[in-house]
């Protein structure tokens, strides 16, 4: 299907323009070591590698939770730039700075434990940012920011149970 073609099948059933995560892009300077070390975090392999294995990786992409959300590590040369290139305001200015995407987990301090155990720097310390809603982050041991909450929305919308 090309950019500017919509099957049936995905015609938006909304009329909001964001229908939910498609692909969360990490940067690294050695992705081999980088799917290792999410690898052991995540308990999964990638499924997708470019180029193909045996070849070192420039790019991998694991798939993630009920709704098998992606999670791509991508060679840090391909990253967006943040000389002339970077984003800017329609002043000017410099852009404000990145967002946090945050993963749903079912015991934040248990996960940030592990992060920490495995290289992780801690971000963001657990924060509870209202009844049902508690949020820590890191910065990986290849400089993203990985946000991790406990988002009990979440739980409403796979079905309300322990994931």
């Amino acid at each position: 299907m090309s950019i500017n073609e919509q099957s049936e099948s995905v015609r938006p059933t909304t009329a909001a323009p964001l229908r939910g995560l498609s692909t969360v892009n990490l940067y690294a300077d050695d992705v081999a070591a980088a799917q290792r070390w999410y690898t052991e975090f995540l308990g999964v392999e990638p499924y997708f590698f470019n180029p193909p294995q045996p070849a070192p990786p420039i790019y991998v992409e694991f798939r993630l939770g009920e709704l098998q959300h992606e999670l791509g590590i991508v060679d840090r040369r391909f990253a967006p730039s943040a000389g002339e290139d970077a984003a800017v305001t329609g002043d000017g200015s410099a852009a404000a700075a990145q967002p946090i995407t945050y993963w749903h987990v079912d015991d934040v301090e248990a996960v940030l434990a592990r992060l920490l155990e495995l290289g992780a720097a801690p971000h963001q310390p657990v924060i509870e940012r209202g009844p049902g809603f508690v949020t820590a982050s890191v910065v990986d041991p290849f400089g993203n920011v990985l946000g991790i909450m406990f988002n009990r929305h979440f739980l409403d919308m796979v079905g309300g149970g322990v994931v």
